[in-house]
């Protein structure tokens, strides 16, 4: 484990001082002096404009808008406070609820909403979703529910309102995996774990029925039964642990700094949580490699 810490709050600022020093940093991890026009094809030394986010070139004057292609695309809000909600989602384990980053950057409750989703759009796309598992390793697979309330209806059971079902698939000591389904029928969970799980893995899971015959699909498999108050079974080979201490932070950070988060948007909460659960271990990198990973550089614009 790591022993490297993250950056303090004026560590941060001393690095990011202002909008000038951030827009240059978009440039440099994203482009550099000596890049290529993307319209007369020549490398070029390229010289900022005054007048908005972009660079010229100096051979044929075309503007480089290093901001497409980024969360930071399209919008008004000063790129510092972009990079500090960034170090915010970086500096916590709980997430950072719209409010606060309302209260802390001095924006409207509609910006601050729309800057936390971006941000957890971008780290799902820089965490990726490489497969995980294989031969000789093991994966644990469990799903939870999430937001909503579960209600008594008498004799026909409870019944759940506003629920949201998250599959979640963990490579014992490596990376998460979660994703939304539908419900958790075989034909909703079978997919994803075929997706996201690489054959000859040895897969963990409870006692749900759905689980049952994933064999077929090229797993060893076994499992635990909760219903016996079995949470280890083959002699301490076979559990499910791990991935439920990750529900475990998961349901905390949503019900102790979101309150209610709804389904439609359950998917980016928890891609936040598996991306700084993934770098568990180095924690420290989190901020950097935010702000230097992002998608495809920006088409030519005449």
């Amino acid at each position: 484990m790591s022993t490297i810490k993250p950056l303090t709050v004026r560590e941060f600022f001393k690095q990011f001082p202002d909008d000038e020093t951030c827009l240059q940093h978009l440039f440099d991890v994203r482009f550099g002096q000596g890049y290529s026009c993307p319209k007369c094809e020549r490398p070029s030394n390229w010289y900022r404009i005054k007048a908005e986010r972009a660079y010229s070139c100096q051979w044929c004057g075309h503007h480089l808008h290093v901001t497409v292609g980024t969360p930071f695309e399209q919008t008004r809000t000063p790129l510092q406070l972009w990079f500090y909600a960034i170090f915010m989602f970086t500096t916590t384990r709980s997430g950072v609820a719209a409010k606060e980053l309302q209260r802390q950057l001095g924006v409207t409750y509609k910006t601050a909403w729309r800057m936390g989703h971006e941000i957890r759009k971008h780290m799902a796309q820089v965490d990726g979703n490489d497969p995980i598992g294989g031969i000789g390793r093991t994966v644990q697979i469990d799903e939870t529910l999430v937001g909503g309330v579960v209600r008594n209806t008498g004799k026909a059971g409870r019944h759940l309102e506003n629920k949201t079902f998250v599959l979640g698939m963990l490579e014992r000591g490596g990376d998460v995996v979660t994703t939304v389904v539908p419900d958790v029928r075989r034909a909703s969970i079978w997919p994803e774990i075929n997706k996201h799980v690489l054959p000859g893995s040895k897969i963990h899971t409870d006692e749900l029925r759905s689980y049952r015959g994933l064999h077929r699909l090229g797993y060893r498999h076994g499992t635990v039964d909760h219903s016996k108050g079995e949470y280890v079974s083959d002699n301490g080979m076979v559990t499910v642990n791990d991935i439920e201490g990750f529900w475990a932070i998961l349901q905390r950070g949503i019900a102790g700094t979101h309150i209610y988060v709804s389904g439609k948007h359950l998917g980016k909460y928890a891609k936040e949580f598996e991306y700084r659960f993934n770098r568990r271990d180095c924690g420290h990198v989190m901020l950097s490699e935010l702000l230097t990973t992002f998608g495809p550089l920006p088409q030519s614009r005449v």
